[in-house]
């Protein structure tokens, strides 16, 4: 069974969680998705993982 998380540092982990939670509280007002940092960072990181399963999962 696959994660959210498969193929991220622990590193990699902390310093995403920081950014996102600093663009929470002091980032843009609400924007629209594709214009959006924190749903940019999300699809970046959903697409790692995605990279990581399939080479994994080949």
């Amino acid at each position: 069974m696959s994660k959210k998380t498969d193929g991220l540092s622990l590193p990699y982990k902390i310093r995403w969680r920081l950014t996102w939670l600093l663009l929470h509280i002091a980032g843009p007002a609400t924007l629209p998705d594709h214009l959006d940092p924190r749903r940019r960072m999300e699809r970046e990181r959903a697409a790692r993982v995605a990279r990581f399963q399939a080479a994994h999962h080949a």
